[in-house]
């Protein structure tokens, strides 16, 4: 009943990501440029990325394997990425950091479920196992990339239009500066990236290597 369960998640899931990978894909064979992609897609992606905060529940039920701190972090900024950046401020729809993202959210996601889909079949090909972890070597820092230069590209226009703030005086008496939130939440990268990362790398090593690997209590 949990595998039927765990395999009713992640088949559709998998199978919405590589919608939107072909859906990617079709675009730029048409047009050649990747200005307009983001909004041929927008509604797709939204679509997918809000249904994934159904993930935490999964993670903290246990439909899904994957830890409720790491899920809870990824799809938070993803969130956060597509209704607070992308989707708000359409000035920056069109630069080419939004593609690093999409490209890398996408990549990691079709191999990420393949990897849960093919695990409950009990028949999981190597390189669906190869790919889970070894892909992200390069797709975690490329995704974060794409995610650090686009919220860098808004800056200037939440700047210029006051966007999200709240000015005093007010009579709540309380103030607050999407600005600065966003030069904050660009800060909170440095000690949040390397946790995740490190977490994959570990588990690269226990998975591929047959490693134990011993947590240290904080």
């Amino acid at each position: 009943m949990v595998i039927a369960r765990r395999f009713g998640v992640t088949q559709p899931v998998s199978q919405l990501w590589l919608v939107l990978a072909i859906a990617m894909v079709r675009f730029y064979m048409e047009k050649g440029t990747h200005k307009g992609l983001y909004k041929s897609i927008q509604k797709t992606l939204k679509f997918f990325q809000t249904f994934a905060l159904l993930e935490i529940v999964h993670c903290l039920i246990g439909i899904v394997p994957t830890s409720v701190i790491v899920a809870g972090v990824q799809v938070s900024s993803r969130i956060f990425m597509v209704w607070l950046i992308t989707h708000s401020i359409k000035p920056i729809q069109n630069e080419e950091s939004v593609v690093l993202f999409l490209v890398a959210w996408t990549v990691t996601e079709i191999t990420r479920y393949s990897f849960y889909t093919f695990s409950l079949l009990d028949h999981l090909p190597y390189f669906i196992k190869w790919a889970r972890y070894n892909f992200f070597i390069i797709l975690y820092p490329v995704g974060v990339a794409g995610e650090l230069l686009t919220i860098y590209a808004a800056l200037p226009y939440v700047k210029k239009t006051g966007m999200f703030s709240i000015r005093l005086p007010n009579k709540y008496n309380v103030s607050f500066d999407y600005y600065y939130f966003l030069l904050i939440t660009m800060a909170s990268y440095i000690p949040l990236f390397p946790q995740l990362y490190f977490h994959m790398l570990r588990q690269r090593r226990k998975v591929l290597h047959g490693e134990v690997i011993v947590e240290k209590d904080d």
